[in-house]
C-alpha cells in the first residue's frame, strides 16, 4: 500500500528509525494489560509495536490518508474498532476507554500542539497513570525542567504536581520523514500518589500561569494582580524569588498565602 504523505499543517514527521520505536512502546512495558491510546499514530510505526506487546490498544488520528493507511495495515485493530478519527484535543477520553479504570497515554506528537496535548491529557489525570512519548526536544526538557532551571515553566510544575516526569533520551532530526529542524526527546510521566494539593486547586493554576506569565519579575510583582485591592503582598521568602526557582511545594504555599489575603480581605 502506498505510504502516507507527510503534511506540514499537521506537523507530521514519521519516524523512520524501528529500533527507536521499540524503546518508546517499551516505556509501558510495566502497564501490560492497561488500556493504552496512541496519538497520531501516522502509518503506525509505534502501533505496530504495541500491539506486539499485547496492550489493550486504541488509536486517535485526525488525518484521513492515516485512518486508511491504519486500517489496511491493521484490519483486527480496525475491526475491533480501535482506530478511532478524530482531534484528540477535543475527545472525551472518558468514552474513549469505558469505565472508570486507569489507562496510558503514548505517542509521537505532532510538535505544533504537544503541549495542548499533555494540558488535555492532566485533565485525565485521575486515570492517567503513564503518559509517555516523543516531542520536541525543548518542550521535552521543558516538562522535566527541576526547579532553579531555565527551561522551568507552567507545564513543568502544573504536571509535576501530579506526575513523576523523566527526560528519557534524544532522537536525531535524522531517523524522520521528513526530518524536523530540531532534535527531539522522549520522556516518560508516572503518576505521583498526590491525590490533593492542599490547596484551592483552581488558584493554584492561575497563580503559576500568572507568575510565569511575567517570569522576570519577582513573585511579589508578578501576583500582585492576584491580591486584594489595598492589600500588601504577604510577608514570606518566596515574594523574591521567579517563579522558575519555585518548587511544586512551593507554590502550594504561595497560592495557601493569597488564598488567606483573600479571606482576611472579604
Amino acid at each position: 500500500m502506498q505510504k502516507v504523505r507527510p503534511k506540514k499543517a499537521l506537523g507530521q514527521h514519521f519516524l523512520t528509525d524501528l529500533s527507536i520505536a521499540r524503546r518508546i512502546a517499551s516505556t509501558l512495558d510495566e502497564y501490560r494489560g492497561v488500556p493504552v491510546i496512541e496519538v497520531g499514530p501516522g502509518m503506525g510505526v509505534l502501533t505496530r509495536f504495541l500491539l506486539d506487546d499485547g496492550h489493550a490498544l486504541k488509536v486517535a488520528e485526525i488525518d484521513t490518508e492515516s485512518i486508511g493507511y491504519l486500517k489496511a495495515e491493521f484490519p483486527q485493530l480496525a475491526a475491533e474498532g480501535g482506530i478511532v478519527e478524530g482531534d484528540f484535543l477535543r475527545m472525551d477520553l472518558d468514552s474513549l476507554v469505558p469505565g472508570d479504570g486507569p489507562f496510558c497515554v503514548i505517542g509521537n506528537y505532532p510538535y505544533n500542539i504537544s503541549s495542548q496535548i499533555f494540558f488535555h491529557v492532566l485533565d485525565y489525570k485521575d486515570r492517567v497513570v503513564c503518559c509517555s512519548g516523543m516531542l520536541q526536544r525543548e518542550v521535552a526538557e521543558r516538562l522535566a525542567a527541576a526547579p532553579g532551571t531555565k527551561s522551568r515553566g507552567i507545564l513543568s510544575v502544573l504536571l509535576q504536581a501530579w506526575y513523576n516526569v523523566e527526560y528519557l533520551f534524544t532522537v536525531s532530526e535524522s531517523v524522520f520523514n521528513p526530518p524536523p529542524k530540531v532534535k527531539s526527546g522522549v520522556i516518560k510521566m508516572v503518576r505521583n500518589d498526590v491525590r490533593e494539593l492542599g490547596c484551592d486547586e483552581r488558584l493554584f493554576k492561575t497563580v503559576v500561569k500568572t507568575s510565569f506569565g511575567q517570569r522576570r519579575k519577582t513573585i511579589r510583582n508578578s501576583v500582585r494582580s492576584l491580591l486584594p485591592p489595598g492589600t500588601s503582598a504577604p510577608e514570606s521568602p518566596l515574594m523574591n524569588m521567579r517563579p522558575e526557582q519555585l518548587s511544586v511545594s512551593q507554590f502550594i504555599e504561595l497560592t495557601n498565602l493569597i488564598t488567606t489575603l483573600r479571606n482576611s480581605a472579604q
